[in-house]
């Protein structure tokens, strides 16, 4: 980490309010998803492949190499897009929104994409049917909150 600190508090707070309009997490998609009327389509970004082994419940599948030439077709641009990945070491959601926003969409992408979402435990559909993974301590410790 660098010692230099002279980052205006101005320019941070514009920083992490951009952060916050473009960005959401598993917790936030997961209660969205939950009420009944999230306000969003979600979106996995990931190949066939990928999809099958397992996905979020409810989300529509598109993958990130094909977002420009089958979004006009499969999405409504009246409705705003979530979308998710593997997880944090890939930015595959982040090209996905990227595509999107080019588009002409409204497009946030969740944080810790379908890796975060298995380990805290939350639903995951599979030609299988649905399933709760066992929640890994590091992500979702037992009887703590994070207070976010």
């Amino acid at each position: 980490m660098t010692s230099d600190w002279t980052t205006d508090p101005a320019d941070a707070a514009a920083h992490f309010a951009r952060r916050l309009a473009v960005e959401t997490d598993v917790s936030d998609v997961h209660a969205a998803l939950e009420s009944g009327t999230p306000g969003f389509v979600l979106l996995d970004s990931r190949s066939r492949e990928a999809w099958d082994q397992g996905h979020v419940p409810g989300a529509v599948h598109l993958p990130g190499r094909e977002v420009a030439a089958r979004a006009e077709a499969e999405l409504d641009r009246s409705v705003p897009v979530v979308t998710y990945c593997w997880g944090p070491g890939c930015n595959g959601a982040t090209r996905a929104a990227l595509a999107l926003s080019l588009l002409g969409y409204r497009v946030r992408e969740m944080i810790g994409g379908f890796e975060y979402w298995a380990r805290e435990g939350l639903p995951v559909q599979t030609a299988d049917g649905l399933r709760r993974p066992d929640v890994d301590p590091l992500t979702a410790p037992r009887a703590v909150s994070c207070g976010c």
